[in-house]
């Protein structure tokens, strides 16, 4: 029997040094775009794909990310006393069920693995997802709702891939596939951060998983691998042959919001999916580009 999906777990204990100084004092998962954080977009994303729970892994001074989907009293008051209803409405939606969040500490930075595996109390026996803040996806319908689908589809693992320029392979986690329909790619094995000429592929991961919780046996010895860290991608390959396991080619557009380069497009291309904003932002690119 396939366990429904209810957990979802979010590595956000990063110090985000890319965008120092504005994540001296603020988590770099509280970066907006446009109007909401990015955690907030990645919350949204998972309660689209009918997860309950969530557990943040979180390091020091990263209290504002729980804070943020609290009940803020004094503000909520003050704008209901101003008639200010659109305010609170949006207020509101960054609220959470009592309950549903929680955090653990990843007291030292060993890597994505390390940081699934300081929740594994929170995983215990069920099924969950991860959601990497950093990669923002616009998409008509939630690539983490995708990846759920074809999770009941499948009963397995499943990762959110793309692909990516063949020089470019040795700054992702790339799978060796075997068969493939054109939307669901088998995986028959996982490289992290494979030099071009070693590559088995261009089919990258990125921030989208699905896993079962075998993966926290593998990632529980504690293996170092690139960078000495310990790394998801080679617990993810100690399941091949054991679990289905599948990359899923996602609809949608990714964002790689812990890039300059890429937080700065993905500004303007939510911005131009909002009917209050799209004119106004395409009349003012005129005036750069």
């Amino acid at each position: 029997m396939i366990k429904k999906l209810r957990k979802a777990v979010l590595p956000v204990a990063g110090l985000g040094t890319r965008f120092l100084p504005a994540t001296k004092a603020t988590a770099k998962e509280m970066l907006p775009v446009v109007d909401k954080p990015l955690i907030q977009y990645a919350v949204e994303e998972a309660r689209a794909a009918g997860i309950e729970q969530f557990c943040m892994v979180t390091g020091r001074g990263k209290t504002a990310l729980v804070e943020h989907f609290d009940v803020a009293f004094e503000l909520e008051s003050t704008l209901r006393e101003r008639a200010k209803s659109e305010a609170l409405e949006a207020l509101h939606g960054a609220q959470s069920e009592p309950g549903s969040i929680v955090t653990v500490r990843q007291q030292v930075p060993l890597g994505l693995g390390h940081a699934i595996w300081c929740a594994r109390a929170f995983i215990g026996d069920d099924p969950f997802a991860i959601l990497l803040p950093d990669d923002l996806v616009l998409a008509d319908k939630p690539c983490l709702l995708q990846l759920a689908e074809a999770y009941y589809e499948t009963g397995g693992n499943v990762v959110a891939v793309t692909e990516v320029p063949p020089e470019h392979t040795n700054r992702y986690g790339i799978l060796k596939v075997g068969s493939d329909d054109g939307r669901l790619v088998e995986v028959t094995g996982l490289v992290e951060k494979p030099a071009p000429k070693d590559a088995p592929s261009n089919l990258s991961i990125i921030g989208r998983y699905i896993l079962l919780p075998k993966v926290i046996d593998y990632l529980a010895l504690m293996e170092r691998g690139a960078g000495n860290e310990v790394q998801l991608t080679d617990a993810m390959a100690r399941l091949i042959g054991e679990q289905p396991f599948h990359g899923l080619r996602y609809e949608g557009r990714r964002f790689d919001c812990g890039d300059k380069i890429g937080y700065l497009e993905a500004q303007i291309a939510f911005a131009l999916k909002r009917p209050d904003l799209a004119a106004d932002v395409r009349a003012f690119l005129k005036n750069y580009v």
